[in-house]
């Protein structure tokens, strides 16, 4: 994979590319930083929403689902309920 300047990367995400932002989620999510990630999500990056998602599943983060699915994931939203209609609490098939 190259590495590509974030600064370009933010520069052609601005004018609509939204491989450059699905790109600008892939490094922040590499980095941890779930703050860019929410920002890239609240921008409109799905993939930062799927990236998020994952970590909160991870987490069993039932807040931070119902946060990103509000902010218009709507995959987050559909976890949240698989999760909350678990027997127990816990995760079903």
């Amino acid at each position: 994979m190259e590495n590509f300047d974030r600064e370009t990367l933010r520069d052609l995400a601005e004018a609509g590319n939204e491989t450059a932002l699905d790109r600008l989620a892939d490094l922040a999510d590499t980095d941890g930083d779930v703050e860019e990630l929410s920002e890239l999500l609240d921008e409109g990056s799905m993939h930062a929403g799927q990236l998020l998602t994952r970590r909160a599943l991870a987490a069993g983060d039932l807040r931070e689902l119902q946060r990103i699915s509000d902010a218009g994931f709507e995959e987050a939203g559909e976890e949240l309920e698989r999760l909350l209609r678990a027997p127990n609490g816990g995760p079903r098939d």
